[in-house]
């Protein structure tokens, strides 16, 4: 098979590759900028731990793809999902628990003051079929739909959802989701992505520019996430196929038994007992009894 130009920004090596880089922080700074509201812009961000452990040893710990807090001290996590999960939405709310309790302080003197916390997910599948968006911005609201506490967001981002093309591309959010969607298309750098920050990103994702050990570590991580990919793929054919086998035979139940019932109600307007046409149908007396009802 033959290697893109560019890693893919969507596995694991390539994910904290172009974001997760101290040096390349602008490119994180950029990118959630283009994904937050307006309000919640962000000027600078230091990364911390991704790995947070519970307070009791027999809890489950977390650990979250990047961690970063603000220069006002708020935490953002920011996850990337490729492969849909079935309780997704539980983990990013479990994942917020952890820096919210992280800041508690030991004393009698805190008031339980907290700050922001942001969850980030970047979603390489859709998990809400029912509505066109894509772009989600989730807060606690009250009954009257007014929001209730402003300092904890979920921003959702269904990549699969974006469709837009290279001539449609108008912010600087469609430019981020194009390329994420499709950098490993690219033969070469798009005219639309003139901006530095793509430039940059490019530039970082050329897999002939990467050292020998990326080049063998990013290999391996798509060759994992690929076999996992075919592992679900073979699960879920299995289970169509099972599925179509148990359809038909049940079809095959289902088509007996009407004929049964018609038997039955041939032998019935021959006058025949209720046990002479049970005998002869194989119905139980209970069922041949129904039909009389009818």
């Amino acid at each position: 098979m033959c290697t893109p130009h560019y890693i893919d920004p969507l596995t694991n090596f390539g994910f904290k590759k172009i974001f997760g880089e101290e040096a390349n922080k602008d490119i994180l700074i950029d990118f959630l900028n283009s994904v937050l509201p307006a309000e919640d812009q962000i000027y600078d961000l230091t990364y911390k731990s991704t790995e947070h452990l519970p307070k009791n040893d027999t809890d489950r710990k977390a650990i979250y793809d990047l961690y970063c807090e603000n220069d006002q001290g708020e935490k953002f996590i920011v996850e990337l999902q490729r492969a849909e999960q079935t309780h997704f939405k539980d983990r990013t709310i479990y994942y917020s628990s952890f820096p919210i309790q992280e800041q508690a302080k030991r004393g009698k003197g805190w008031d339980y003051e907290l700050k922001a916390v942001y969850v980030i997910s970047i979603m390489d599948f859709i998990f809400d079929d029912t509505e066109e968006d894509f772009h989600h911005i989730v807060q606690l609201k009250n009954q009257k739909n007014k929001v209730f506490y402003d300092k904890l967001k979920f921003v959702y981002l269904e990549l699969p959802k974006f469709r837009k093309q290279e001539k449609d591309l108008e912010t600087n959010f469609d430019k981020w989701l194009y390329l994420l969607n499709n950098i490993t298309t690219f033969e070469q750098m798009p005219s639309v992505l003139k901006e530095h920050i793509f430039r940059k990103v490019l530039k970082l994702a050329e897999y002939t520019a990467l050292p020998k050990v990326d080049q063998e570590l990013y290999d391996e991580d798509l060759k994992r996430f690929r076999d996992y990919v075919n592992t679900l793929d073979t699960r879920e054919a299995k289970g169509r196929e099972k599925g179509r086998e148990e359809g038909k035979e049940e079809g095959i139940e289902i088509g007996e038994k009407k004929a049964k019932i018609e038997t039955a109600k041939n032998l019935l307007s021959m006058n025949l007992t209720v046990e002479q046409v049970a005998k002869g149908t194989g119905l139980t007396i209970a069922e041949i009894e129904e039909l009389i009802k009818e």
